[in-house]
């Protein structure tokens, strides 16, 4: 079992239920290949450094997980078939020093999701109402 980490941006134009259920298959790729998921990040509503597919904001989460490494070319696979994914990358763990990195990150990322489920998700409702709302305004 490597340890790796995946990144992965959802299209801004979906609704925060359809956000949270594209997340929820994301994993279930993940862990009907065997992998087991250490922890999720959920980085939020960011601006994107250049327009992908006309999209100026996507919804950025991250995913650390162990996996066998022949099970990477079916996820990413399966990632690039899923429409709704902006862009993913997949970064693989392998010295003792990368490893401890990625156990930091871990710890972080789990002192970071502390917060209540709902106000993650009351937080992305206003992120896509924002949205939505200067979508309207640039089409004015």
């Amino acid at each position: 079992m490597r340890h790796y980490e995946n990144l992965v941006i959802v299209k801004p134009t979906l609704t925060a239920e359809e956000i949270q259920s594209s997340l929820a298959a994301i994993e279930e790729v993940i862990t009907s290949n065997g992998g087991e998921i250490a922890t999720t990040d959920a980085m939020g509503m960011r601006k994107l450094a250049y327009p992908i597919n006309k999209n100026e904001r996507g919804y950025f989460h991250v995913i650390y997980y162990t996996i066998a490494p022949a099970a990477i070319s079916e996820i990413e696979r399966r990632f690039r078939i899923n429409e709704e994914l902006l862009r993913f990358v997949t970064i693989k763990y392998d010295t003792n020093r990368e490893i401890a990195a990625w156990t930091k990150l871990v710890e972080k990322a789990k002192k970071g999701t502390t917060a209540p489920k709902a106000e993650t998700e009351v937080a992305a409702e206003e992120t896509v109402a924002e949205v939505a709302v200067e979508a309207e305004a640039a089409a004015e």
